[in-house]
């Protein structure tokens, strides 16, 4: 999943509109982070609720150091 657009923010905290690059589906994600470790791991370690892709195009959960979170 990649940020489509950040609909709000407050300090470090953001809401966005999540677009997944494998088959189109948007998802709202309701409670990120804007540092470099949300934006570097926890984004791309993010399943797609539709076609249950990460961004690497995983559908099983392999980085140990991420829960793996559906948008």
């Amino acid at each position: 999943m990649k940020i489509k657009q950040v609909t709000s923010s407050h300090r470090f905290d953001f809401k966005a509109i999540m677009h997944c690059e494998h088959c189109g589906h948007e998802a709202k994600l309701d409670n990120g982070y804007d540092d470099a470790f949300y934006h570097q791991r926890v984004i791309p370690a993010m399943r797609c609720g539709s076609c249950g892709k990460n961004r690497a195009g995983e559908t099983t959960h392999t980085d140990p150091d991420v829960s793996p979170i559906t948008a």
